[in-house]
């Protein structure tokens, strides 16, 4: 085993430096640089085609950068974290900045804290604008992205025979608040067919468009699999029949790139936890700023709409008319690092890395005999969903964290529309993230073979 050493990150604007230890390397063999393909074996299994970084992609992560990610992130000298889709392991900056906002608190007062730190909290808007290609005025910061999918959401104006567009993989706390709205205005909800691979299809989408179409919402990576939905196809659908378009991007933020230009979207919501490795209780909105003028939230406060008058009050003309006055700051302080965090990373190469070791891990799970994969697409993204036969999902989740790999289990419940149309039980979801190995990788394998047998 290689010592690692001592690596030290030094984060803008937290005043500390981060220094850990890393035990564990990834082990993959060295082959010459002109090979874009080889082949390795372990223990007697066959596994798995790996695509080496060549000239051609420079920017990729380096086993180097690995290195030094994984030396910011303690929890991997514990464990093997393949729970990246619930919630990732937080980078030490995270950690660090969210500790010393406690300690200032701590030290001279909650409101004397946020005060002084007035600069660093706006700059958490600063930052998520960068990561999706927005205007600062165009976020909201919420305490997680249910909650920002709700502001939105519940803004919006429906009558009778209104239609509401979706997907079969939406996610059901998205789908009851559709009936929701359905059952209290008339409104109605109705799925977009899926073409022959079982994914969305833009074209059936398009002939469902009429004068009653009053919203298109779709997840854009489910939560039970790989599945990524054409995003950006169906903001040009939207953007040409003026439909305001709400995107859940909760799976996708922190994984893989994201300009809300480029989706067409009015709309879109996304939490700190997932692939963007900040913390629990954080999340966001983006609305876009033609879009947010002619908008009022469900319910509003002083924050969001100052009372002006005995008989008025005026909205504030950005996103954070969806706001209270009360917010964890703590929490949004390390929300902000994990965005600069992953930007200083850099979105594609996360995005290379993530499809890398999730190709991996699924080619290789699907060599072994008992083992079923469930994701759709022709490339999906770093959630790899799975079953063994006539082992259930949580007793494997049970036995891999017994052996401290973390992996989560999707039941029906979470995507009813389509568990019931594939007829899927409760499925096992391990979702890489950069900072996992092919090791790691490889381990996970060698215990689903052990499982299986």
């Amino acid at each position: 085993m290689t010592d690692f050493g001592i690596v030290g990150l030094k984060m803008a604007g937290l005043g500390s430096s981060v220094r850990h230890v890393s035990r564990d390397v990834d082990r993959r063999p060295v082959v010459p640089a002109n090979l874009s393909i080889y082949r390795v074996a372990k223990k007697g299994l066959r596994v798995h085609n790996i695509r080496k970084q060549t000239a051609s992609s420079i920017s990729d992560l380096s086993d180097a950068d690995v290195v030094r990610l994984r030396a910011d992130t303690p929890g991997v000298a514990h464990r093997i974290h393949f729970n990246n889709a619930g919630a990732a392991l937080m980078p030490s900056p995270v950690v660090d900045g969210m500790v010393a906002y406690l300690r200032r608190e701590a030290t001279i007062g909650g409101y004397e804290a946020s005060a002084e730190s007035t600069a660093r909290l706006e700059g958490v808007y600063d930052s998520i604008a960068r990561l999706v290609g927005s205007k600062r005025e165009e976020i909201a910061l919420t305490e997680n992205a249910t909650l920002a999918w709700q502001r939105a959401f519940y803004s919006l104006r429906f009558g009778p025979g209104d239609r509401i567009l979706t997907t079969s993989a939406e996610f059901a706390a998205n789908y009851v608040a559709f009936l929701q709205v359905a059952r209290r205005t008339g409104a109605r909800v109705e799925v977009i067919p899926d073409d022959a691979d079982q994914v969305m299809d833009p074209e059936a989408l398009e002939r469902m468009i009429d004068e009653r179409v009053r919203l298109i919402a779709i997840t854009w990576i489910p939560t039970n699999g790989g599945l990524v939905n054409p995003a950006e196809t169906v903001g040009r659908i939207a953007r040409t029949h003026s439909v305001p378009y709400l995107l859940d991007a909760c799976q996708a933020v922190g994984q893989i790139p994201v300009d809300v230009r480029a989706l067409g979207c009015d709309m879109l919501t996304a939490t700190g936890r997932k692939f963007l490795r900040g913390p629990r209780g954080t999340g966001f909105l983006y609305m876009r700023d033609d879009f947010l003028k002619d908008i009022e939230p469900a319910m509003i406060d002083l924050f969001g709409a100052p009372w002006v008058g005995p008989e008025r009050y005026e909205l504030r003309s950005d996103a954070r008319r969806f706001e209270t006055w009360e917010a964890n700051y703590a929490a949004r302080v390390g929300l902000g690092v994990a965005v600069d965090y992953a930007l200083s990373i850099g979105i594609d190469r996360i995005e290379r890395r993530c499809r890398l070791l999730a190709n991996e891990l699924r080619a290789a799970l699907g060599a072994i005999p008992g083992v079923s994969l469930h994701d759709l697409g022709d490339r999906p993204a770093s959630i790899v969903s799975f079953t063994i036969r006539d082992v259930g999902a949580r007793e494997v989740m049970r036995r891999l964290a017994a052996g401290k790999i973390n992996v989560s289990v999707s039941p029906p419940t979470s995507t009813p529309l389509d568990s019931t149309r594939r007829d899927l039980p409760d499925i096992v979801r391990a979702s890489p993230h950069y900072y996992n190995t092919f090791q790691e990788v490889e381990t996970l394998v060698s215990a689903v073979h052990r499982i299986c047998t």
